[in-house]
């Protein structure tokens, strides 16, 4: 396994705003899909943005136009610009990598697929949004 670090959570009103920020291995950027996900006690994890190797990306229809992926590959690192951020949006967000084949060649499906195993992943770091 494979450890990112993430980091970046906190608390914040909605309509506010936060960025995540997440480090990997230099190597793995080429090989695996690569992208941020939530959980929330009680329900299944849920992909919230994905992106591949070319840098396509898909969000969740949830957040569409509200968050936005980004990276500096010079510091191997991802993030994650979440702006508009509602209360449903609370939960433990970690960013994560895992194999392309697996996920039926398309990053995206691990937005359908809360069961895809991952390959590495960062601790997770808690975004509490409140009215």
């Amino acid at each position: 396994q494979v450890q990112l670090v993430d980091s970046g959570g906190g608390s914040v009103q909605a309509g506010g705003s936060l960025s995540l920020s997440c480090k990997f291995p230099a190597w793995i950027r080429s090989r695996y899909c690569m992208g941020w996900l939530r959980r929330v006690p009680g329900k299944e994890r849920e992909g919230v943005v994905s992106i591949d190797s070319d840098a396509t990306t898909s969000y969740a229809s949830s957040v569409k136009g509200r968050f936005t992926i980004s990276e500096d590959d010079s510091k191997n690192s991802l993030f994650l610009r979440m702006s508009g951020l509602k209360p449903e949006d609370t939960g433990t967000y970690f960013c994560a990598a895992w194999d392309r084949i697996r996920a039926g060649g398309n990053c995206a499906t691990v937005n359908v697929r809360p069961d895809l195993s991952l390959d590495a992943w960062g601790q997770g770091t808690l975004v509490t949004v409140s009215l």
